[in-house]
């Protein structure tokens, strides 16, 4: 495992440890694909409220905890589990924003997944991480389309 994917990976897992990480342009597309996966299969064990607890001050502002896992159990329980996931696309974005735990970089991963309540359509997974003024990257988002 190269030292840029263990940081995103405990990045992805949401440790607090405050592992330090390079800019979003200098970071390793094949790394964010494994620490968005790592965040997945996060949310296909049930452990919505550990990724809200390390999720970036922002996102935490923005969702309760309590609110993020409902949202999330509302929208994965009828999809049942997943059978095939396949990544897609690696977005990069810098926001401005008056609110410094909202600007910066973010780096967002998509994957099309097929779920056993879905078999015959795919279903969109989009997760985002945010990088942190104290130079972390942490989870920002999860969106199904």
């Amino acid at each position: 495992m190269t030292r840029t994917l263990t940081k995103l990976l405990v990045a992805g897992a949401l440790l607090l440890n405050g592992w330090h990480l390079a800019a979003a342009q200098d970071v390793d597309p094949s790394d964010m694909v494994r620490g968005g996966l790592q965040v997945i299969q996060m949310i296909d064990q049930n452990k919505m409220g550990e990724l809200w607890d390390g999720a970036a001050p922002g996102a935490k502002r923005r969702v309760t905890r309590v609110d993020f896992t409902a949202q999330v159990v509302k929208v994965r329980t009828p999809l049942a589990a997943a059978q095939q996931r396949i990544w897609v696309a690696i977005n990069r974005q810098v926001v401005t924003d008056a609110d410094p735990d909202l600007a910066g970089q973010y780096v967002s991963v998509e994957y099309e997944t097929r779920f056993a309540g879905k078999p015959n359509a795919t279903v969109r997974e989009l997760v985002s991480f945010h990088y942190d003024r104290d130079a972390t990257w942490r989870f920002s988002g999860y969106v199904i389309r």
